[in-house]
């Protein structure tokens, strides 16, 4: 037996609503340094993996890519014997119908340490999210679990007791029985079950593509083959059914169906992206920014070495924000620094940022662009005072042009960048499928520019022409505009909650 260096958490992913994956789940993800992982695994987990974490897709079905299961082992146990800890992801639960013992059989016999963190299985979530409870006091007090599909070993597996199934009452949940529907329904019914007994079928339970048909054990089978219905889903049996149509919640939800992709750099869209999940949109996160430092740090340094000659400080983002204390911190200084210096924030959530680092805001615009600022900054007196500007590099001249012109002497650095991220290079293939966005959303003029930078000018046109476009805020339209695309969303206070909201009442119309 092999001397193992390396370890394999076998994870269960959750049938596909990524807010379902456990607290264990995510610490393995957030630590591990290989994560294997499927079609049925919500690529979005990826978000809580390292940055340098190696990731390895074995693939669908149709994709071009589709490792065996003798592949996936060799991958996970030779990057577990090379000392790596491999998360192996798998959809809902690793132990139920998901393979998950086969690999960790594999694991013991290859002396590799291994654990298995269970994760909601789509066989109580599907039905879950569809208003279907598996157990009722006056309906069911039972659940049976089976696979529709059984073992290709038959000498290892015995074939499914169909009567028996059929006799016990209670609920019946199928795995895997989609494309075999009529004819296992069909040994139900030869095994006794009555033929209006209710049965619904759940496609992508969970997720925004949810798809549910309600029928009898006669009428499902017709049902999917005229919805054309494929896997992954799962189908239950038994008089819970009948509940649905009145508890069904996740499907009324104002943004159920609606696929929406938000271009915020990675760290700000989670925060975005809950509020639409929460109103039920599926949420395609493509950052088209993400911010690095500045080109060098003289111009910052000399202004932090004499920040107590400023009378203010101005910031306008909350990666703004992040980027000055953090050069504060590194440059050996506090917020102790800042004694007798009022800070100016261009929004509430830049407001916020600054205010939990134990900061007082002295000046916030009612309308939150560089203007208002401006405005608000020469209203309070700064002719003759020096100001301090830490932003983005590049961007709009207006602020520091306004508060000279008043008078003030304006110092502007460069506490960051933005730049085009890799993963922004997956936005064609959002048009290619058979499922393009209902809605594109931008929060800065740069989301803009970066993503028309990845399409031709005419191609852009084209497939914007049938897709909604939403602007958190009047300066952002321009930019969009500009581009030649319509602004379909724009609320009217410059916020991600007052965006959100107006996502939810444009949909509503």
């Amino acid at each position: 037996m092999s001397v193992a260096t390396g370890r394999v958490s076998l994870v269960g992913a959750g049938p596909g609503d990524p807010g379902l994956l456990t607290l264990r789940g995510r610490e393995c993800l957030a630590r591990c340094d290989v994560v294997v992982y499927d079609n049925l695994s919500n690529p979005a987990l990826l978000a809580h993996s390292r940055a340098d974490a190696e990731i390895v897709f074995t693939g669908k079905h149709g994709s071009g890519v589709r490792l065996s299961q003798e592949e996936i082992s060799r991958i996970v146990l030779a990057r577990a014997r090379a000392g790596k800890w491999v998360v192996r992801l798998k959809g809902g639960d690793p132990f139920i119908f998901g393979r998950g013992g086969e690999e960790a059989l594999e694991c013991v016999r290859a002396g590799i340490p291994f654990e298995v963190v269970p994760g909601v299985t789509s066989a109580i979530a599907a039905p879950a999210y569809a208003g279907i409870p598996l157990t009722h006091r006056d309906y069911a007090s039972t659940v049976t679990f089976v696979t529709g599909h059984e073992s290709d070993k038959p000498d290892l597996a015995p074939s499914l007791p169909w009567e028996a199934l059929a006799r016990q009452g209670g609920t019946l949940v199928l795995f895997m029985s989609v494309l075999q529907l009529g004819e296992n329904l069909g040994r139900l019914v030869a095994g006794g079950l009555a033929v209006e007994t209710p049965a619904a079928a759940i496609r992508w339970g969970t997720t925004g593509r949810q798809q549910v048909l309600l029928g009898s054990v006669a009428t499902l089978p017709e049902l999917a083959r005229a919805q054309h219905l494929r896997p992954p889903a799962i189908v239950v049996v038994g008089d819970v059914v009948r509940l649905a149509p009145e508890l069904r919640w996740f499907d009324r939800r104002p943004l159920f169906g609606r696929r929406i992709v938000v271009t915020r750099a990675r760290a700000q869209a989670a925060a975005f992206a809950t509020l639409l999940e929460q109103q039920g949109a599926e949420v395609v996160t493509l950052p088209t920014i993400a911010t690095v430092p500045p080109e060098g740090w003289d111009a910052v340094d000399a202004a932090l070495a004499r920040l107590r000659e400023y009378g203010w400080l101005v910031l306008t983002s909350e990666n703004g924000v992040a980027a000055f204390f953090d050069r504060l911190r590194e440059t050996g200084r506090d917020v102790r620094d800042l004694a007798g210096v009022a800070i100016a924030a261009i929004g509430p959530q830049t407001r916020a940022a600054i205010e939990a680092r134990g900061l007082r805001v002295a000046l916030t615009p009612p309308e939150y662009r560089a203007e208002a600022v401006a405005d608000a900054l020469v209203a309070a007196g700064v002719t003759g005072r020096r100001v301090l500007l830490a932003r983005a590099a590049a961007a709009r001249a207006i602020l520091p042009q306004r508060l000279a012109a008043a008078g003030a002497v304006v110092d502007e650095v460069a506490v960051y960048r933005t730049v085009v991220p890799a993963e922004a290079a997956a936005a064609p293939a959002l048009f290619a499928g058979d499922r393009p966005p209902h809605m594109v959303t931008f929060t800065s003029s740069s989301t803009v520019t970066n993503f028309a930078r990845l399409f031709p000018s005419s191609e852009l046109q084209r497939l914007l022409n049938s897709t909604a476009v939403g602007c958190i805020g009047p300066i952002t339209a321009g930019t969009t505009r500009g581009l030649g695309l319509r602004v379909d969303v724009q609320p009217a206070e410059y916020t991600i909650p007052a965006f959100a909201a107006a996502i939810v009442e444009y949909f509503a119309r």
